[in-house]
């Protein structure tokens, strides 16, 4: 998911963005906890990707 891509969607799209990976992020720290997790270099992925989301969210309302 790239920052370029996230700009040409509207604010509703970019917030059920955010809440999906949010939901992706509790799924993947439970499976850690639990000792399921196999691809653990997908947590950073998720974690930047809602950061990307969020900065997104706050340049479009800062405008």
């Amino acid at each position: 998911m790239k920052a370029t891509e996230l700009r040409g969607k509207t604010v509703a799209e970019l917030q059920e963005s955010l809440v999906g990976e949010l939901e992706n992020q509790f799924k993947m720290r439970m499976q850690r906890a639990t000792g399921q997790m196999e691809q653990t270099h997908e947590m950073k992925q998720v974690r930047r990707n809602v950061a990307r989301i969020k900065t997104v969210l706050n340049e479009t309302a800062g405008s």
